[in-house]
């Protein structure tokens, strides 16, 4: 029977939030860090829809043979694509998997292999799922799909919000970056935030290093630094202050402009390359060749900063300036406050 409704469908969205919603209605997942899809099953052909509605399914042939094993109806299902492995989910693995020449296609499903991870059910066997509550989108899901650790496989689900804390409380190889809350009442609204989501936000101390300044001299973002060894590496920015703030960190870090020579970055940061825009030529490079567009700073100042996904030892997105730290030394903003993250190169600047 074939699918019952038009794909790609615009995926139900999630807010943001901080607190984790408690009630009876309320039904909680593991918030997987990987790619948000569509899976369509009909008859023998298998789509893979980003939420961008970009196809997927050349670029991970794994999948498309498990959901033909796996799937054993036309379906439209929503979930989560991720490379796991013993250190977490490899998001910069994950994004090598979209390549355009297929022999790499087919070496990299072997050896960086994804996992579709579902938890919703649009459509099964012909019937639009859409407008039924997701206790009953969630039923029909399990009874389509086996349990299991599968590389195709349904995502746990839990009632309880001590367990959904424990999630929130993960680190390390479980690939989990948060909670997903969905009301067990609610219908599937394709573009709509009516889920919520919640992250943990951890904190780290880093050094100043660095500031990029708005065009009337407002501070833009401040570049970040852990030491490793002798080295300031560096490990992202922070961004998105308001607008008193800037004015302010303006102020604070004028004293400590320098000139670049005997800086720690004079020969430039970031080069170790990497795939998460840290190649040669991203933005997050910088090279003595390039234009100096910051304003390099005297390392003599910490701050804390609450940030949330890492990729290996560096910032995934900018992280969130909380306050100055006057009573940390530079020195001791080291990269062992991260924990278990994969150690740079030693040729690293």
């Amino acid at each position: 029977m074939p699918v019952a409704i038009e794909t790609p469908v615009a995926p139900m969205l999630a807010r943001l939030a901080r607190e984790l919603p408690v009630g009876p209605l309320w039904r909680y997942e593991p918030k997987w860090d990987g790619f948000r899809a569509l899976l369509v099953r009909d008859g023998d052909t298998v789509e893979i829809w980003s939420r961008n509605a970009r196809p997927l399914a050349r670029y991970f042939p794994e999948i498309v043979a498990a959901v033909r094993t796996v799937v054993g109806h036309d379906a439209v299902l929503d979930g989560e694509l991720l490379v796991l492995t013993d250190a977490g989910a490899d998001f910069a693995g994950l994004m090598s998997r979209l390549h355009p020449a297929a022999s790499r296609v087919e070496r990299l499903a072997r050896e960086r292999p994804a996992r579709f991870l579902l938890f919703d059910a649009l459509s099964v066997g012909g019937h639009d799922l859409r407008a039924r509550p997701f206790d009953r989108r969630r039923a029909e899901l399990d009874r389509l799909v086996p349990g299991g650790r599968g590389r195709v496989a349904v995502t746990p689900t839990t009632t309880d919000p001590d367990v959904a804390r424990a999630w929130l409380d993960e680190t390390g190889g479980s690939g989990v970056d948060g909670v997903v809350a969905k009301d067990g009442t609610s219908p599937y609204e394709p573009g709509r935030r009516t889920m919520v989501k919640v992250k943990s936000e951890r904190t780290m101390d880093c050094v100043v290093a660095g500031a990029r300044a708005f065009a009337e001299g407002d501070v833009a973002s401040l570049l970040l630094g852990l030491y490793h060894d002798d080295r300031l590496l560096h490990v992202g920015v922070a961004s998105g202050m308001r607008a008193a703030l800037r004015r302010q960190l303006r102020d604070d870090l004028f004293p400590l402009s320098t000139s670049l020579a005997g800086h720690p970055w004079e020969r430039g940061y970031a080069l170790e390359g990497g795939a998460m825009g840290r190649l040669k030529g991203a933005a997050g490079r910088w090279t003595p060749e390039m234009a100096l567009d910051w304003v390099p700073l005297r390392p003599e100042r910490v701050c804390e900063v609450a940030h949330e996904q890492l990729d290996g030892w560096r910032l995934r997105h900018p992280a969130r300036f909380l306050r100055w730290r006057p009573d940390r030394d530079p020195r001791s903003c080291t990269l062992e406050q991260l924990g278990g993250v994969a150690e740079p190169p030693s040729a690293a600047t």
